[in-house]
């Protein structure tokens, strides 16, 4: 299949197949491609955690409105974005753009310089929390479209109490909070809405070229 034919095939899946798993080959391949995600100036102000643990997914479900997809897709993922992103978040990411690249920090000074201002914009108009939440919806997109590619299905959703998640999952002292999360996994044999034909507007209203 190209990429419209992947897309087209990908639904937010309602029901996952309880007793089938995504092997660790293609989930690392899966969370690979959500590293390589666009975020802005490269920062990732933002988490990605993978949950198994059955009992911490019970918790979960019955902090997300009861939803079987937290539960019985192969992995639950959460992106919990910074609180709080300070001059030292850039500094270790000017220090690994110097290590990954083998270049000097003064090469990089400017742009260092340039992100520190536009963190302490961020931080000054109360916006930082925002921003960082946009990183992570930019790479739970990638996700999904790395899972249809992989053939995989995935259901992002919102439907959960973000405070009991960072409760749950002891973020509030890690500086995060969750922003989304994804179930992944294989849709059950008999989830009717994968048959439904995708609705979405037309290219001539979504599309305008000015």
């Amino acid at each position: 299949m190209n990429i419209l034919d992947k897309m087209n095939w990908r639904y937010a899946t309602k029901k996952f197949d309880a007793e089938r798993k995504i092997d660790a080959d293609q989930l690392n391949k899966i969370l690979e491609a959500t590293n390589l995600s666009a975020s802005s100036y490269g920062l990732q102000p933002y988490k990605v955690l993978v949950i198994q643990d059955p009992a911490v997914r019970e918790k979960l479900r019955a902090v997300s409105w009861n939803q079987s997809q937290i539960t019985d897709a192969s992995h639950l993922v959460v992106f919990a974005r910074y609180k709080d992103v300070a001059e030292g978040h850039v500094d270790e990411y000017m220090q690994q753009i110097a290590r990954t690249r083998g270049i000097g920090m003064e090469s990089i000074a400017g742009f260092s310089a340039a992100l520190k201002g536009k963190v302490q914009q961020l931080n000054s108009e109360n916006t930082v929390e925002e921003w960082t939440a946009r990183q992570a919806y930019l790479a739970l997109g990638t996700m999904l479209t790395a899972c249809a590619v992989e053939g995989i299905d995935a259901c992002p959703m919102e439907g959960f109490d973000p405070a009991q998640y960072d409760e749950i999952l002891g973020l509030k002292e890690k500086n995060l909070r969750t922003a989304v999360i994804a179930a992944v996994g294989y849709r059950a044999a008999d989830d009717a809405l994968q048959h439904a034909k995708k609705v979405r507007k037309p290219m001539k209203e979504f599309v305008e070229i000015v």
